[in-house]
């Protein structure tokens, strides 16, 4: 099986997949056709998780994850629609943090917008990642977070 080009950023990431933040109808739309399996490597090049953190949050074992980019399958929709959120997340995260390090840091940390949780542990569902995407943009826009 010949592999695509491999995504060292989330705007190639965001292009490849078309995550747009603002296109939540397009998005869904993406996600009920299923993305390729190989998103989940995509977002691995970029994102600075573990396979281990990735396929938890996921709630799928990495093996399957393997197993369904050998066969060229696609993910289920809510699998899909929770990657291109991250896609679209990571994106956010670059413009109000600079970097994406500094962004996973702050996922590892109680954030005070989020119930003193780790934002991390909201990424298992789509619902979290938008709450996450709100506290980003609380603290882009200075409100304390």
């Amino acid at each position: 099986m010949s592999r695509s080009p491999k995504i060292n950023t989330v705007n190639e990431a965001a292009t490849k997949y078309q995550a747009a933040p603002n296109e939540e109808y397009q998005l869904v739309e993406q996600a009920h056709r299923g993305v390729p399996a190989g998103a989940f490597f995509d977002i691995l090049g970029f994102s600075g998780l573990t396979k281990e953190e990735l396929s938890g949050l996921l709630d799928v074992s990495f093996k399957t994850i393997q197993r369904y980019q050998n066969d060229g399958k696609k993910l289920n929709a809510l699998n899909s629609e929770q990657l291109l959120k991250m896609i679209t997340l990571y994106q956010k995260a670059e413009d109000v943090f600079g970097d994406l390090v500094s962004f996973n840091r702050w996922l590892r940390k109680p954030a005070i917008g989020l119930g003193n949780q780790h934002p991390l542990k909201y990424m298992q569902t789509p619902g979290g990642i938008d709450l996450i995407m709100d506290e980003l943009r609380r603290i882009e826009f200075g409100a304390l977070a």
